[in-house]
């Protein structure tokens, strides 16, 4: 009689076992506010769903008012896939501690401002309402403005990266006013051969001039 031999396999399979975990956030957690801008002629949104994804990967709640990208091409998906969460309510982004604004406090924005509220904006301090003021300090707002922020080295980061930004579109802006599609001399920037180079006079010394 033959002794039979234990089978052993040498084949073997790892299987993934997945699992959620719910990481908390390190340090205090802030709740951001993103309204639309409802100035006229105000195309820009205050954070990129780039900025918003940094800010929720640390752990921060970032609230988007419904369309507040839209002028500026950003889509309410955009924000969302960021981790932003997107409201239709005005005054559900108004409830946020902290307000990021692109343009500065108008009238319409008062019946909705918070006490103790932190507003991040431009103020342009020079030309802002005596009244407006007031009513924002009669709810104890604190406003902190963009054009006054400096860094380590005595600079103004946002006021720089703004002028360069209107630095670099306003050459693309005189080009076609120049152009004879906008009633324009029907000249053309840049050296072309043949064709007498257009003047261009840029007052200042600053990016945008």
């Amino acid at each position: 009689m033959s002794q039979q031999k234990p089978f052993i396999s040498t084949s073997f399979s790892y299987e993934t076992l997945e699992e959620t975990l719910d990481i908390k956030p390190k340090g205090a957690q802030i709740m951001i506010g993103i309204p639309k801008e409802t100035a006229f002629q105000e195309n820009r949104v205050a954070l990129t769903p780039d900025a918003v994804g940094v800010l929720v990967s640390n752990g921060h709640q970032v609230i988007i008012e419904h369309n507040a990208g839209e002028a500026a091409h950003y889509r309410d998906k955009d924000y969302s896939e960021a981790g932003a969460r997107i409201v239709y309510d005005k005054s559900e982004v108004y409830k946020a501690p902290i307000l990021v604004k692109s343009a500065p406090v108008i009238e319409e924005d008062l019946p909705h401002l918070q006490q103790n509220q932190v507003i991040i904006s431009p103020i342009h301090l020079s030309v802002l309402k005596a009244d407006l003021l007031q009513k924002m300090m009669d709810k104890r707002i604190t406003a902190i403005s963009f054009e006054n922020l400096k860094d380590d080295s005595d600079s103004y980061p946002i006021v720089r990266s703004m002028s360069e930004i209107a630095g670099s579109a306003v050459m693309l802006i005189a080009a076609q006013y120049l152009s004879s599609a906008n009633h324009g001399k029907g000249v053309l920037l840049g050296g072309i051969s043949g064709i007498p180079p257009t003047k261009v006079i840029i007052l200042g010394a600053g990016i945008v001039g």
